[in-house]
Order: C-alpha cells, then sequence, then structure tokens
C-alpha cells in the first residue's frame, strides 16, 4: 500500500513511522509512506497556506490553492484510490473503516489545521472524511497517525501471525478477551486454572465468556443482537441468571 500524507508538519512523523511493526513494514516494502509538505505548493514567496475567512470569524482558514496544488502532483504520478480529509465532520474511525481502507492500494491523507480547511477541499478534493473522535486536536497529523497505524497492520505479511489480527478487540464486534503469560502465579495472582488446563474448547468458551464480560461491562452498545451468535447469547443468558441468583 502506498499512503501519501499532506502536512504541514511533516517531522511529526518520524518517530511513530520510524520504529516497531510500521517500521519494519516499510522495510519489507509492504507499505510506503510519503510524506508531503503543503507550504511546498505554496506559490506566495513567503510560503503561506492560510488565510482569514470570507464572512469574517476569528481563527485563519487553511487555502485551497496549495492543497489542490499537491494533489495535482500526486495525480500526475498515480491516482489515488481514496483522498481522506482528516477533521471532526467526518465518520467516526473504527476498526470495520480500518479494514475498508486496508483493501486499497493507494490513500491520500490530507491534515487540517488552524480553523479549518477550504470547503471546497471537501467537495471537489476528498472521496472521504474521517474523524478519531468527538474532541478536538491542535491538527490532523495524530488522527493520520492512528489511521495508517491502524490500517497497516491489517494489511497481509505485516503482523507475524495473521491469527492475531482475527482474534483482537473489534474485529468480530466484542472488545478481547484477557491475555497472561509466565509466571502461573504473581505476587499472589495466578492465571486462571482454565488456560494452563490444556483443554482447547474449554479455554475457547472461557475466552468468549470473558470477551462478552468484557464488552457488558465496558462498552455495552457494541452488543448489537445481529452480532451476536447463538452461543453467544446462550452464555449471555447464563451470566444473567447468574446475576440474577446473586442479587436475590
Amino acid at each position: 500500500m502506498r499512503v501519501d500524507i499532506l502536512t504541514l508538519f511533516p517531522e511529526m512523523f518520524s518517530g511513530p513511522f520510524d520504529a516497531s511493526i510500521i517500521k519494519r513494514a516499510r522495510a519489507r516494502g509492504l507499505v510506503e509512506i510519503n510524506l508531503i509538505n503543503i507550504r511546498d505548493f505554496s506559490r506566495n514567496k513567503h510560503r503561506t497556506v492560510d488565510d482569514t475567512p470570507f464572512g469574517g470569524g476569528a481563527g485563519m482558514v487553511m487555502a485551497a490553492e496549495p492543497i489542490f496544488e499537491a494533489m495535482d502532483w500526486i495525480g500526475a504520478r498515480a491516482k489515488p484510490d481514496r483522498v481522506i480529509l482528516l477533521r471532526p465532520a467526518g465518520r467516526t474511525f473504527t476498526q470495520a473503516v480500518a479494514a475498508e481502507l486496508s483493501r486499497e492500494r493507494h490513500l491520500v491523507l490530507i491534515c487540517g489545521h488552524y480553523e479549518g480547511v477550504d470547503e471546497r477541499v471537501a467537495e471537489c478534493l476528498a472521496t472521504d472524511e474521517i474523524s478519531i473522535g468527538d474532541f478536538v486536536l491542535t491538527g490532523g497529523e495524530i488522527p493520520a497517525m492512528v489511521v495508517v497505524d491502524a490500517v497497516s497492520r491489517l494489511i497481509p505479511g505485516v503482523l507475524g501471525e495473521e491469527t492475531s489480527v482475527a482474534e483482537e478487540s473489534f474485529s468480530d464486534g466484542l472488545l478481547e478477551y484477557p491475555h497472561y503469560t509466565r509466571p502461573r502465579e504473581y505476587r499472589g495472582y495466578p492465571v486462571p486454572e482454565v488456560l494452563l488446563s490444556g483443554h482447547h474448547e474449554n479455554i475457547r468458551l472461557w475466552r468468549r465468556r470473558q470477551s462478552l464480560l468484557r464488552t457488558l461491562a465496558a462498552r455495552p452498545d457494541l452488543l448489537h443482537p445481529s452480532l451476536l451468535t447463538p452461543e453467544d447469547r446462550r452464555i449471555l443468558l447464563s451470566v444473567m441468571g447468574e446475576l440474577k441468583e446473586l442479587l436475590q
């Protein structure tokens, strides 16, 4: 996959993309990340990329011209599959959206700044608008890092073990079950016995139950009936029965 990131601050990306899994994916040619400085496409001598908003108001707005020019430069070399504007008005970024984007070959991420971006960028250039949550950041650089990280790890070959992706939180709509490793007991806190039993079916059922319990406690909004299997329903009914007994 190729990812072009249009930003005013390319230096912000040097740490996150030069370490760990993303670094290895880049080294192996599985992910190509290009940082494009929007200021390089400004046509004035001061390389300014913002201006006051028409109609008045506080703050400055990122101008359309340098972003359009940057997209012309990208398009002359390769036509992107998706052009994503990162801003609060976009659809919320989820694991499902990450999986959707991971199937593309070429993404362009546009990092907004200041009070926003000239609306013509959204209307004429962007195919998608994405937000990473209901909060305000200083710019689109951190959201771009989040999107690249979440999408890259879903590309075949990026992670060593493909099964780990399938079992992660949100991959099937639920939060992931708890994990343990050596030692078997630490400071009086033991590992659940079922995980030491070697009984694969009992371990699978325990993990599914824990996943459902964790989701029920922390994110009940994720327990959509259409996503629950008959086994999930039986587990939840059993949990509800146990809770009822405890409350009596």
